[in-house]
């Protein structure tokens, strides 16, 4: 079994995602990358050891079952334990998306990658993760799901455009989290829920204010939390977001 602490981030090929990676590798732990484009992964694995990151690749498609057992395999394979799980890889499915305009087909596809995909990984790697000393999982959602911001006053709304399937598809995976919050309530697994701001990311098509550097640090925040830290949560680098 591999003595170093070792994480998995999910997308982490490029923007947000690899920063996480390089973020943690930087603290001397083992990153799997986790990307299903082979060669953006290989390259950003390539990028990282360069850094000094002890990075490896690791194929995975979040909403493919097969893949995602298969990512599992190899993770126990390389490193026989998982310490940190942070899903990070997610999708707007375009823009502009109005509920009385929206395509069903859009909701449906993007709740594939941003839910159900987080679900599908987490528990694929729910085994490797009961080997560590002190798991952690750090799910990456945004202020764009919070039903306090998006109900708010008007000069209190801090939560995007209208986006019917992408917002919503944020405030399905705050509830996930919650629920898993309580599953594992009185083990060792802490799961808590980062926003990282508004990015400049191709997410975005690079409109965000915030550097993906920036945006990673919560995520690093919650993947070393300390045992007596809180789960079921929802941080931004001020604090706590409001559900």
């Amino acid at each position: 079994m591999n003595g170093r602490t070792t994480a998995l981030v999910t997308g982490a090929n490029k923007g947000i995602g690899y920063e996480i990676a390089r973020g943690l590798g930087a603290l001397g732990w083992s990153i799997g990358v986790g990307a299903r484009d082979d060669q953006r992964r290989e390259a950003a694995v390539g990028q990282l050891r360069a850094a000094g990151v002890d990075a490896f690749g690791v194929p995975l498609d979040v909403t493919d079952d097969a893949s995602t057992t298969a990512a599992a395999q190899l993770i126990g394979e390389q490193t026989g334990r998982l310490d940190v799980l942070v899903n990070n890889a997610a999708i707007t499915g375009g823009m502009p998306q109005e509920p009385t305009r929206v395509d069903p087909a859009t909701i449906r596809t993007v709740v594939e990658t941003n839910v159900i995909g987080v679900i599908r990984v987490t528990n694929a790697m729910m085994p490797l993760l009961r080997r560590s000393a002190s798991p952690r999982i750090v799910n990456m959602s945004s202020s764009v799901g919070s039903l306090t911001r998006q109900s708010g006053p008007a000069a209190d709304q801090t939560a995007g455009p209208v986006a019917v399937a992408y917002a919503p598809s944020k405030t399905f995976l705050n509830a996930v989290t919650l629920q898993y919050a309580r599953e594992l309530s009185g083990t060792n697994i802490l799961i808590n829920v980062g926003c990282p701001g508004y990015v400049a990311t191709d997410l975005n098509g690079f409109r965000g204010v915030r550097t993906p550097e920036q945006g990673a640090a919560i995520a690093i925040k919650l993947a070393t939390l300390p045992d007596d830290g809180p789960t079921g949560a929802f941080f931004n680098d001020a604090g706590v977001v409001p559900w």
